[in-house]
């Protein structure tokens, strides 16, 4: 499947996104506005990315640094989706630790070749990964400590410290952030035809190594995010990496 861009591709996204506001409409939803700057954001993002990378695709170089400024944003993103304000470098530690050993594998192995072809889409994929994974887990953690912060406090009381009290809040949260990428990995192939399985055939690749190529990215996928989401915990426990509101309201309660 290819788009083509001309008339036929703006009538198209136009008679989508009105889809979208009716059912937004019709269901009471709420989210008329962001549907519709998401949509632009996206024309223009995507318009600006594929100037862009039609470049990069020329230079290892400038590739490695799409992919850099790639995490810059994802981390930015996964900050502000957290409300975690100046404490956004723990963020990126969480991401790095998922993407970074992730892309070495896959690099070191030569089982995806090291050229600005492959190493932009899959950075990208890896990268968006994390950043998700983070944001699901960081987000629902501090929703818990925010409702259940009585039973971090009956922890303290009972002399259990405050990372422990914090784990007793938050660890059975944090399976639910990994399953979006279970159910995508359980589903492939039966239910969806993920981008990178469809990207290699549209380049020309055989169905077979469009399997290869996908189940790499989605084992990646898996790896990346139960790292980044573990590091995640660990920084949280130990009251590192926190929402502002949750520092504000309780400053020095958690260490």
């Amino acid at each position: 499947m290819t788009s083509t861009v001309d008339l036929r591709l703006v009538i198209a996204l136009i008679a989508l996104l009105a889809l979208a506001l009716a059912a937004n409409i019709l269901g009471r939803v709420g989210l008329g506005r962001p549907m519709i700057t998401a949509a632009l954001r996206a024309v223009l993002q995507l318009a600006v990315a594929a100037a862009v990378i039609t470049i990069a695709l020329q230079h290892l170089a400038l590739a490695l640094l799409v992919v850099l400024v790639m995490f810059s944003i994802a981390t930015l993103t996964a900050a502000r989706r957290t409300d975690v304000g100046r404490r956004w470098p723990w963020t990126a530690l969480a991401l790095a630790a998922g993407a970074l050993p992730v892309l070495l594998i896959i690099t070191g192995t030569s089982v995806a070749p090291f050229t600005p072809a492959t190493v932009i889409p899959i950075g990208g994929i890896i990268i968006g990964g994390t950043m998700t994974g983070h944001s699901l887990s960081a987000r629902r953690s501090f929703a818990a400590l925010r409702d259940d912060y009585g039973q971090y406090e009956a922890g303290l009381a009972v002399g259990l410290l405050p990372r422990e009290s914090i784990d007793l809040v938050v660890a059975r949260h944090r399976p639910e952030a990994l399953f979006p990428a279970l159910d995508q990995t359980r589903t492939v192939g039966v239910v969806t035809l993920p981008g990178a399985f469809i990207g290699v055939l549209l380049g020309g690749g055989s169905p077979v190594q469009a399997a290869a190529t996908q189940i790499i990215v989605l084992v990646g996928l898996l790896a990346a995010e139960a790292l980044t989401i573990v590091v995640s915990h660990q920084l949280i426990m130990h009251g590192r990496l926190l929402a502002t509101d949750l520092i504000n309201d309780h400053q020095g309660m958690w260490r």
